[in-house]
């Protein structure tokens, strides 16, 4: 008698989602709840938005949900009462919630502020989605230590850097020559300098390509968030600073390109939806289905390619200087535009302003060596001190 062996269903994987209500976050749910019976839910986390996570947590029944800001706790056990989900707030909740048991943990919470849960669900070895650039940018070195030491695997979800891991052949890495991360150029593109200065938030957020959020959406159109992603990629794959390359590809179709010493250069296309480099993060190494919009080629009908401006785009140079000095200064980099930010969008000051306040703060800011999660909250903590001052000198003098 033949005897048929039942193929024993995979448990569903255990996730977490740190930073759940900003859109990385929002697209993670998304395929989660399309494929629900594949995956249990450990903890989502949240900076500000209670009625958003309590939506999420009550659909998604996780054992924990997070918010970050403290005052907000009261506000969020009123939201989950009834459920079985247990409410926490603050920053050591935040940390408790990434180093809780998941098989794969999402870090998506925006900014240096991701650093310390980041780093949490490193420390346990798992698979870490990382969503958030400016964790490598201020603590390169720092987060790749603790992967080696933990055996935690990094999975980039940027879409430029999930498409150069898709290509990248990291078993022949002396055959690359040279990577090439593509940018949209963002909604001012083609505006003169002139006109930069006049730039409104409202402007600065309205991406012509993607939807994300303002912090992310003003890093596009400064192009600060392309100098972030050549420090980011100079940590994730070994490749020098000076084979690291940006080209503006305004269809934002070709999401990065990895060139070979045979001639041959690879990329990774697809419709501009950070729903497809989530869903290769979330199901990796195989690949899952995706509702995101197929490619067509032939209705998308031309590729353009052209170089970056560097003196209408500053930032891209102020990234390559702080890499190539290392120390504290990505550190320092990365502080001082998210505080420039913060007050463009506050109108404090204006779009031209801010990467001459993130220069003043580099060339002002901490030097030396970062060995530690101390240091860089140190060197952090005086950037954002200096760059607050520089916010504030151009503020009263009317910009």
């Amino acid at each position: 008698m033949a005897v048929t062996l039942k193929t024993r269903k995979a448990r569903p994987r255990r996730i977490s989602i740190l930073g759940s209500t900003g859109s990385v976050g929002r697209n993670t749910i998304d395929l989660v709840r399309r494929d629900a019976a594949s995956y249990e839910v450990e903890a989502l986390t949240a900076h500000t938005n209670v009625a958003l996570l309590a939506e999420q947590a009550r659909a998604l029944r996780p054992r924990m949900a997070v918010i970050a800001e403290e005052h907000l706790y009261g506000a969020l056990k009123d939201a989950l009462h009834g459920t079985n989900v247990e409410p926490a707030a603050g920053v050591a909740a935040l940390v408790e919630a990434a180093g809780r048991p998941a098989d794969w943990v999402m870090a998506a919470i925006v900014g240096a502020a991701g650093l310390r849960p980041t780093l949490a669900a490193i420390a346990r070895g798992v698979t870490v989605a990382l969503a958030n650039k400016e964790c490598l940018v201020s603590a390169g070195a720092v987060m790749l230590a603790e992967v080696k030491k933990s055996g935690a695997t990094l999975l980039p979800v940027d879409s430029e850097h999930s498409a150069i891991f898709q290509v990248f052949d990291f078993d022949n890495a002396e055959a690359v020559e040279r990577i090439i991360l593509t940018a949209s150029g963002g909604p001012f593109l083609d505006l003169e300098r002139d006109a930069m200065a006049r730039v409104t938030p409202a402007q600065a957020v309205a991406h012509p390509n993607w939807s994300m959020g303002a912090k992310i959406s003003v890093d596009s159109a400064t192009m600060m968030n392309k100098g972030l992603e050549v420090i980011e990629a100079s940590y994730l794959f070994p490749v020098a600073e000076d084979r690291i390359e940006v080209l503006v590809h305004p269809q934002s179709v070709v999401h990065s390109l990895v060139a070979y010493s045979d001639g041959s250069v690879l990329a990774q296309l697809g419709m501009p939806d950070m729903r497809t480099p989530i869903a290769y993060a979330l199901a990796w190494p195989r690949r899952k289905s995706s509702p995101a919009t197929r490619l067509d080629l032939a209705a998308v009908g031309e590729l353009t390619f052209r170089a970056p401006d560097p003196v209408r785009f500053p930032a891209l140079r102020l990234a390559r200087e702080a890499l190539k000095t290392g120390g504290a200064a990505p550190t320092v980099l990365n502080a001082a535009n998210e505080m420039a930010v913060q007050g463009f969008l506050a109108g404090e000051i204006g779009f031209l302003d801010m990467m001459d306040v993130v220069s003043d703060t580099v060339a002002m800011g901490p030097v030396g060596a970062i060995a530690s999660v101390e240091d860089v909250a140190a060197v952090d903590l005086e950037a954002r001190r200096i760059a607050r001052e520089r916010v504030a000198a151009r503020r009263s003098r009317g910009r």
